[in-house]
């Protein structure tokens, strides 16, 4: 299903084609704890960004393994994506920044992302 996201002020848009039957994750990483969000993983090719470049900063941290996506304006971490240069990257989306999903209705798996 193709879903329409943003960030907290709307600044950041996007769409995701994406499937929440599977489930979100909730990692309890150091900064996925702190921004409470909810993700599924969709290959990178699946999302695409309807506003500038420039509206994004990205943080890094650990390995650098994923960029961490956020507004520049409003702060809202909307999706992280992989650094990493390999055949398939992937994105990560916050389900909780997507139109006309109903929490309720998605299962959420925990995923142990401190012991990483």
């Amino acid at each position: 299903m193709r879903y329409k996201g943003s960030c907290h002020c709307g600044k950041v848009t996007f769409t995701v084609e994406g499937d929440l039957s599977g489930g979100a994750v909730d990692c309890n990483c150091s900064i996925c704890a702190r921004k409470g969000a909810l993700l599924i993983a969709v290959p990178r090719n699946k999302l695409q960004l309807l506003s500038p470049e420039t509206d994004l900063q990205k943080y890094t941290f650990n390995k650098h393994a994923i960029a961490h996506r956020f507004c520049r304006t409003c702060g809202m971490h909307p999706f992280a994506e992989d650094t990493a240069d390999k055949t398939e990257r992937m994105a990560y989306v916050n389900i909780r920044c997507l139109q006309g999903v109903d929490l309720a209705q998605v299962a959420v798996m925990n995923f142990d992302g401190r012991a990483m």
